[in-house]
């Protein structure tokens, strides 16, 4: 074939390394739009960026021109560096070095969506730790069931 074609959505997650330095409520908004930014600069589409103080979920299409794991450590790598200036609270913030990617079908893209957008409400009712929990067991990575939050 003479063009390349791809429609890869993921549903990204990943967590904040140090609990005791959480991105503040009042900075998130600017953090899902880095992070947006930082998607559309390798390519991809951030169809919605969110979540909470301790972690992030991203509905994204992967760029066919670099490999997920490149393509979540440069988002990771840009808005870490990029945190640290926000504010000196921030001086010591980091990523956690692992994360998930989970596919998504055409289908389900809304569904993702929502959920993602719900972030403040969904977590009134099951903890960050039990939701990552969730998702490595519906999509067969952790055979276990989820227990109590750690």
């Amino acid at each position: 074939m003479r063009d390349t074609y791809s429609n890869i959505y993921l549903h990204i997650i990943f967590h904040t390394k140090n609990i005791e330095v959480p991105i503040e409520e009042n900075d998130l908004p600017e953090v899902f739009r880095y992070i947006g930014g930082v998607i559309r600069s390798s390519s991809g589409t951030a169809y919605v960026v969110g979540g909470r103080s301790d972690h992030i979920h991203i509905l994204t299409s992967l760029p066919h021109t670099i490999s997920l794991s490149d393509f979540v450590r440069g988002i990771k790598a840009n808005t870490s560096r990029w945190i640290k200036t926000i504010h000196p609270r921030y001086k010591n913030f980091s990523w956690q070095a692992g994360y998930g990617a989970f596919s998504v079908s055409e289908s389900c893209k809304e569904t993702v969506i929502n959920y993602i957008l719900n972030q403040k409400e969904h977590h009134k009712i099951v903890s960050a730790y039990d939701e990552y929990l969730l998702f490595l067991e519906k999509n067969g990575l952790l055979s276990t069931g989820v227990g109590a939050s750690e």
